[in-house]
């Protein structure tokens, strides 16, 4: 009986396990990189610049993905050091790496990618970390003035006559996290372009705007012929949870498109309501297995929205409570 070999539990078998180009990369042993400190990082660095380009690849990749399915597993720091990678996919990687960093010290370091990377994907991913970095100030998660940065940085590259396409559209999605009065100047003319792949941007764009004045021109579009246009449309409303959108992504259900009718379960679950829920009800109960497994999980964010919703107004109706018993006192 053949015998499985030991999973790597610490930093240096797993720097070893990478080394080793002759086995694939192991999920276990990449998870042991995990919470890695500034010694940690310095090794991890000399070992990455060994390995091949398409090692790296693979495993950049991998970590991405790990980080993805397992929140506890942090792998920030070799993200970092995988920054100034010779190879335009391992820092593609990086940059998508660092979804979830909210240091403002990125932005500079998102930028200098964005305006100064020789590779459009590089570019393009920086402009995508420059928008959520918009998005973390209108939150107040980040200061104001960190936000404002990634919005002129993006802004500038929209108007650059010299940037290739897929890094504007890239761009403009990006920048429509502001609320800034220039971004419906910005999604007007992207509408207008004689691109399609641009007007498809535009339609990400108005989701990402959070601004209702998108709703009928969305609308509109969720009658296209083109499927494309039809998803980024069916995405945007879900964002915009624009309750008039519903019947329309009901129907949709039923697109001869596949991508179509899976954003619609998903814009259903984000809009929420009495008819959502029950056409929802109505897929997880079909025979389509893929289909009726995204209705499930639609309908388990409903619910887990609709509790969250009933414990914040029970937490202010005790709080109205006490502060009536102290007024009676």
């Amino acid at each position: 009986m053949a015998t499985q070999k030991k999973i790597v539990l610490d930093f240096e078998a797993a720097l070893a396990h990478l080394r080793d180009d002759s086995t694939e990369p192991s999920a276990a042993a990449l998870g042991a990189l995990t919470g890695a400190n500034k010694n940690d990082a310095r090794t991890f660095a000399q070992t990455w610049a060994g390995l091949a380009v398409e090692r790296r690849r693979r495993v950049a990749q991998m970590l991405v993905t790990r980080a993805e399915e397992n929140f506890e597993l942090d792998f920030t720091p070799l993200f970092r050091q995988m920054f100034t990678d010779t190879d335009p996919r391992v820092r593609v990687a990086a940059i998508e790496g660092l979804w979830e960093d909210e240091d403002a010290a990125l932005v500079k370091a998102f930028i200098i990618f964005l305006q100064k990377d020789p590779d459009p994907r590089v570019r393009a991913a920086a402009a995508d970390a420059l928008g959520r970095f918009v998005l973390l100030a209108e939150y107040g998660h980040v200061p104001e003035s960190v936000g404002a940065t990634a919005a002129d940085a993006l802004l500038k590259t929209i108007r650059s006559e010299r940037e290739e396409r897929t890094v504007l559209y890239r761009s403009v999605e990006a920048f429509a996290y502001s609320s800034a009065p220039l971004v419906r100047e910005v999604i007007r003319a992207a509408y207008a372009d004689d691109d399609a792949e641009m007007r498809a941007s535009a339609l990400v764009a108005m989701g990402h705007s959070a601004d209702e004045h998108w709703s009928a021109t969305l609308a509109d579009e969720l009658e296209s012929d083109d499927a494309r246009m039809r998803f980024n449309a069916v995405r945007a409303v879900g964002e915009l949870e624009d309750q008039t959108a519903v019947p329309r992504l009901i129907a949709l259900l039923d697109d001869s498109d596949r991508e179509v009718q899976t954003a619609a379960i998903a814009a259903l679950g984000q809009i929420g309501g009495k008819p959502a829920q029950n056409a929802l009800n109505r897929v997880a109960e079909s025979d389509d297995e893929v289909l009726s497994d995204l209705a499930k999980e639609a309908l388990q964010e409903l619910n887990f929205a609709a509790n969250s919703d009933l414990l914040l107004f029970d937490v202010d109706a005790d709080d109205d409570l006490v502060d009536d018993e102290d007024e009676d006192e």
